[in-house]
């Protein structure tokens, strides 16, 4: 007899379960350290609630209540969260620090070997504006990271507002700017240069266009004397320069990162291991979602996949045995 389980879902062990749990422990011990407070919520969440995002996120499973309500499991915990600083902090002072460790929901392709159904660990910091809210979680992330023992991870920093605001400066046309974009989130740099030479920009313009999606490297790419390209950059300086050393070190700023999801509003970043071939977790800002859910306020949070960390973790200690 073959049991199955559904696709993108698997079941976990006790041995790689009392792992798991040390890397959580890690985490969330990490978390409150800096005074995060940890935060549960419901798996299910009404599906109109979770349309106020506009995540651009399929729900993985959809379900009907017996009061023949759509509900819809979640795909990640920043919604979730906002809904719940909107309902039960609706008066609290800000800043609010909050953190979890819990399961998330996406439709994915299952044969590719993606999971509809994963693990993530993270944190949200609510009511903390600009640079020095973005430091922090920076510095939040890179020390939790630290504390699992994870030793060759980078941090890739973006900015989802620079891009949009070159193609401002330069008053490029707003039908042309959604191709540019579109092209920019898939990283195709020949449609973006295709795009650009088409609209007969001067060339000052265009050669900054099309170099910027593609530069990336230490605080040094940020220079820039003066104009839309220093204006454009500023916002990344003042978040580097705001780091202490240890975090700094981890971190390489990427100047063609652009959001996948839908409610990044300016710095954004991505843990990267060079053992894997996808990314740890992200995170950044979201100043604009809980105006969604009635109350307006800054945000920057982010995520790690567990199970991926844990992957991290045993290529690391692999690596180590065999030197």
């Amino acid at each position: 007899m073959t049991l199955r389980i559904p696709s993108g879902t698997r079941d976990v062990l006790p041995e790689e379960m009392r792992e798991l749990r040390r890397i959580q422990s890690a985490l969330l011990d990490t978390f409150a350290d800096y005074g995060y407070g940890e935060i549960s919520t419901p798996a299910v969440e009404y599906e109109e609630t979770l349309r106020l995002a506009d995540l651009g996120l399929s729900p993985s499973y959809r379900v009907v209540d017996d009061g023949g309500e759509l509900l819809a499991l979640r795909a990640d915990m920043t919604v979730p969260i906002a809904r719940v600083v909107a309902t039960r902090y609706a008066t609290a002072e800000p800043p609010l620090r909050f953190c979890y460790s819990a399961n998330a929901y996406r439709a994915v392709r299952p044969h590719r070997g993606q999971m509809r159904e994963f693990l993530q660990a993270g944190a949200e910091l609510v009511g903390k504006p600009g640079h020095a809210g973005t430091a922090e979680a920076l510095t939040v992330l890179c020390r939790a990271l630290h504390r699992t023992g994870l030793r060759g991870f980078r941090v890739g920093l973006g900015d989802a507002s620079l891009y949009p605001a070159l193609l401002d400066a330069y008053e490029v046309p707003q039908d042309a700017r959604e191709r540019i974009l579109h092209e920019l989130s898939t990283r195709d740099f020949v449609g973006i240069e295709r795009e650009l030479e088409a609209l007969g920009l001067a060339g000052d313009a265009v050669r900054t266009l099309s170099r910027i999606p593609r530069t990336r490297g230490d605080a040094a790419v940020l220079e820039a004397e003066s104009g839309a390209l220093a204006d454009a950059l500023a916002g990344l300086r003042g978040i580097v320069e705001l780091l202490d050393a240890d975090v700094a070190e981890r971190v390489i700023v990427d100047l063609g990162r652009f959001p996948r999801l839908g409610y990044y509003t300016g710095a954004m970043f991505e843990v990267y291991d060079p053992g894997l071939g996808e990314p740890l977790g992200g995170g950044g800002r979201y100043d604009d979602l809980l105006g969604r859910f009635g109350r307006p306020l800054p945000a920057v949070g982010f995520a790690l996949g567990v199970d991926r960390l844990h992957v991290a973790l045993a290529g690391e200690e692999r690596g180590e045995t065999d030197r």
